[in-house]
């Protein structure tokens, strides 16, 4: 076992990364994991960062304490920022400038992973554009995001650049078997319909409510017989996107709660103490944003799963030959194919795109996948 073994499908970037562990002249300053979503640049940026607090060589063996605890997030310099909102601001980038100047406990380096580095306001990346340029001798910067091109190019400049590809079908059916224990057949289902996002692979793989919400999904365009029938369909894709935000809030807010509440000092009877309502007004303000954010998040998934439908309509239309993506769904692909113009498909494609951009700014979910599947429906 090493750090790398969580990346799939990804051997050049894991050459790439172990090379610049090992280098006795010490890594670059600054590096950019880039790459579509679900790829996997966190986890390379976390691996990475493994390697380069590894006490064995080689760098990354994934069994001394110092690579256990940047795994597991425990690593006292290694730093990771998860922004729970829709944004990262001005503030905390430069509380977040002041903890990467501080030097590192032990002999290794202070490492900063920021994920999503990409939802930085402009004030903040410019205030973090100044630590990443001229750090202390030993700190790393790991930031993670979609494309080079959503960072300012004076912090992209400044920074290695590290780039993951979507992983194939089959090496994400492998390790959903060999690293979760999932079936055979589960395992490649959840593959296809995941198109390449390894994380909400794994969760069609494990969890059965997810499966159920994803089929409910890409049974909507045969829903579509009327405009009532429209209106019903785009509500069932709504609440398919709450029901996944749902499962990933529900339990993580609950845990927060009690956590800060035990912090507090709460009684036995469950009383707080007196001033301690403004921070759990400000917990509770922090997880409805993340909520906000995961919603959209979910919503975005689900318009691409409603893709991948007329995606596997378009391909059979013009006889590409390409492997489909709901293959479960064949003889009904197949009849929609056959009853409809490639026209008509890639019109119902740039109708879920644009409900994408319509969400993006904004737009009551409910009225913008109304409009979607009225659209869906007239072709």
């Amino acid at each position: 076992m090493t750090v790398w073994d969580d990346l799939v499908g990804q051997e050049p970037v894991i050459a790439q990364l172990s090379s610049a562990a090992g280098r006795a002249e010490g890594p670059a300053h600054a590096w950019l994991f880039t790459g579509p979503p679900g790829s996997g640049r966190v986890t390379a940026a976390r691996a990475f960062a493994a390697a380069l607090q590894c006490t064995e060589t080689p760098r990354g063996c994934g069994h001394c304490a110092s690579c256990h605890q940047v795994l597991q997030g425990t690593h006292a310099d290694v730093e990771v920022v998860r922004p729970q909102g829709l944004s990262f601001g001005i503030r905390d980038a430069r509380a977040l400038v002041l903890r990467a100047s501080s030097s590192p406990s032990g002999r290794g380096r202070q490492i900063v992973l920021f994920e999503d580095a990409d939802r930085a306001t402009e004030g903040a990346a410019n205030a973090l554009l100044k630590a990443i340029e001229e750090p202390p001798p030993r700190t790393v910067w790991l930031l993670c995001t979609p494309s080079p091109e959503d960072l300012l190019v004076t912090i992209r400049s400044r920074c290695r650049l590290v780039t993951l590809q979507t992983p194939p079908i089959a090496a994400i059916a492998d390790f959903l078997v060999q690293r979760d224990g999932a079936p055979r057949e589960t395992a490649e289902v959840a593959a296809r319909a995941a198109q390449g996002h390894i994380g909400r692979a794994r969760r069609l793989a494990s969890d059965p409510r997810m499966r159920q919400v994803r089929d409910q999904v890409v049974a909507v365009p045969r829903r579509l017989t009327g405009v009532s029938a429209a209106v019903a369909a785009a509500e069932t894709l709504v609440n398919a996107a709450k029901a996944e935000r749902d499962a990933q809030t529900a339990e993580l807010n609950d845990a927060e709660t009690s956590a800060l509440r035990k912090a507090l000092g709460e009684s036995e009877k469950g009383r707080m103490p007196r001033g301690t309502a403004g921070a759990l007004k400000e917990l509770e303000d922090r997880q409805k944003s993340r909520a906000t954010r995961i919603l959209r998040d979910a919503l975005d998934r689900t318009l691409l799963d409603l893709a991948s439908y007329y995606r596997d309509v378009l391909t059979l239309q013009l006889g590409a030959g390409s492997e489909l993506v709901n293959i479960e769904l064949g003889p009904e692909l197949r009849s929609a194919a056959g009853d409809g113009r490639p026209e008509e498909t890639l019109r119902r494609l740039d109708a879920i795109m644009d409900c994408r951009e319509r969400l993006a700014a904004n737009v009551n979910p409910q009225l913008a996948f109304e409009a979607l599947t009225l659209a869906l429906r007239n072709g």
